[in-house]
């Protein structure tokens, strides 16, 4: 049975929009808001870019705004009562970028102004914080009702100016004045919901706001942004006959927040119109600044998919104070993995959340990491080609290809070349973006290998070594000495061991020796 299509409501922010066309997708999320009002009444929910924040904030609006035609069939009709209609003011940062202390100051005036006058309030006072406490004031006072405030996008004028840290401070000290009225006019608020990227600490920018419930890290509304398993399955059954449902999941589901695992939408709907596997989500911003900070901090690529954090680490995100975790956790390049609690203490493994991250966070890196692009295209099809046929004459040839064609100047002006992890890093980053999926370091009773890659019915061991001069077979003769290979010898698969060394003095493949069990 065929079922009917609908239009993807792609690039939709707007409830209205979707639930005045029936022929929209819509997937119900009415439930969390319920839940929401019955749990609080002051909340915040940090969740990466593009992620359908902004359209549940719409949703809050509507349905505190009483508009009951545009809820016909959902979880909430028949559960809210319509004949109250709350006073709602909304705020967002969405609409453009601010540079300036006087251009927030100004958008924000804009956005105070406009509520004034469609509810016929003429402003009493000049400066901003008077001005918006004196706006909740008067609409409890108005309507009799208290004041539902919602906040979308609160922290992006800070992350526009982060690499500025003067004008990401100005950002947040003009921001912390503006937030600081959700608490002092507690008596006139009925409900408060802000939404953001990142979760910037409560001492930099919450400062006193300490009745806000973060609902971040929830197993209850860890799926309250996203599309679930369910959803696809039924809101969206129509749309994945000719799609492998197997590849979708492996694509694209993944993003934790201790409860359901999600799909981020703009990925499930790109992939419905265009029916092709690609990094929708990824490609909608380069990562520009995460790149530039692993960079500069020199990180071992290997363990990024292997990060550990505790609940205050994670949460630690300030102008000055950004960790590798938090940072990629929050942007969305890393999500919660296995939990583990010691002493009281919750614990965390971060992981990447899916294949298209995985692979294309990759990439990003080994543009930073290997100065030509051309290059690295062409070497990236090589390598997946010659694994692919078991060629390792040829892969011996183009790791030192790989290496050889960083040009001496580039090594001079990188400080990251000097560090003794970067050759790894590449030999690894090269096979992610590839396209395989290796395990690194991986554990043994011997110790710590350096890489699993399991391809086409083979496993592939790799030990790789720097070395200040000349070498040959170390790095082969620890995976031997160590017994690398026992845990899998039972599996019936072949098995390479493979050991590469490079040389700093050289900057170059020296030693590249196979032993195929």
């Amino acid at each position: 049975m065929n079922l009917p299509r609908k239009n993807l409501p792609i690039g939709i922010q707007t409830f209205r929009k979707i639930r005045e066309n029936s022929e929209n997708y819509y997937v119900d999320k009415t439930a969390y808001a319920l839940k929401l009002m019955n749990g609080g009444t002051h909340y915040f929910l940090s969740r990466p870019r593009r992620f359908g924040k902004s359209l549940f904030l719409d949703t809050l609006a509507e349905l505190f705004s009483g508009h009951q035609e545009l809820f016909q069939g959902l979880y909430c009709y028949d559960r809210w009562d319509w004949n109250v209609c709350y006073p709602v003011i909304r705020i967002s940062w969405g609409g453009g970028v601010v540079h300036t202390r006087e251009a927030l100051d100004q958008t924000l005036h804009q956005q105070l102004t406009h509520h004034e006058k469609a509810n016929d309030l003429p402003a009493a006072f000049v400066d901003l914080r008077s001005r918006f406490v004196d706006l909740i004031e008067r609409l409890h006072a108005k309507t009799g009702l208290r004041v539902v405030i919602l906040v979308d996008e609160y922290d992006k004028p800070i992350l526009d100016n982060i690499t500025d840290h003067p004008v990401a401070r100005e950002m947040c000290d003009g921001l912390r004045n503006l937030y600081s009225v959700i608490k002092d006019s507690d008596a006139h608020i009925k409900f408060a919901f802000l939404t953001g990227v990142s979760k910037f600490s409560k001492v930099s920018l919450f400062s006193g706001l300490n009745n806000l419930y973060d609902i971040t890290v929830s197993a209850e509304y860890s799926a309250l942004c996203g599309y679930t398993d369910a959803d696809l399955d039924t809101t969206f059954a129509a749309e994945l006959p000719g799609l492998d449902r197997h590849e979708i999941r492996h694509w694209y589901n993944g993003y934790n927040w201790l409860g359901q695992s999600v799909y981020n939408p703009y990925d499930i709907l790109l992939l419905f119109k265009d029916r092709l596997f690609k990094a929708h989500w990824f490609e909608t911003a380069t990562p520009g600044f995460l790149v530039d900070v692993l960079r500069d901090r020199q990180t071992w690529l290997p363990e990024l998919g292997q990060l550990q954090s505790d609940a205050d680490l994670l949460s630690t995100f300030d102008v000055d104070d950004m960790s590798t975790e938090a940072l990629m956790f929050q942007s969305g390049y890393l999500t919660l993995g296995e939990t583990e609690i010691f002493g009281g203490n919750t614990y965390y493994r971060l992981r990447f959340p899916n294949y298209e991250v995985y692979r294309s966070l990759h990439a990003s890196l080994l543009k930073a990491w290997t100065p030509n692009s051309q290059q690295n295209i062409r070497h990236r099809m090589s390598l997946y080609k010659l694994i692919e046929a078991n060629d390792f004459d040829g892969l011996h040839q183009l790791f030192k290809s790989l290496y050889d064609s960083i040009p001496n100047q580039w090594f001079t002006k990188n400080p990251i070349a000097h560090y003794e992890g970067y050759y790894a890093s590449v030999f690894y980053c090269y096979f992610c973006a590839a396209g395989f999926e290796v395990t690194p370091e991986k554990s043994s009773n011997a110790g710590r290998l350096d890489m699993v890659l399991r391809f086409n019915g083979h496993i592939y061991i790799f030990e790789f070594k720097v070395v200040l001069q000349d070498a040959k077979g170390q790095a082969l003769q620890q995976i031997k000495d160590r017994g690398y290979a026992n845990p899998y010898l039972s599996e019936g698969e072949p098995i390479h061991l493979i050991g590469v060394e490079f040389s700093t003095t050289r900057r170059s493949v020296v030693g590249f020796d196979v032993e195929t069990l």
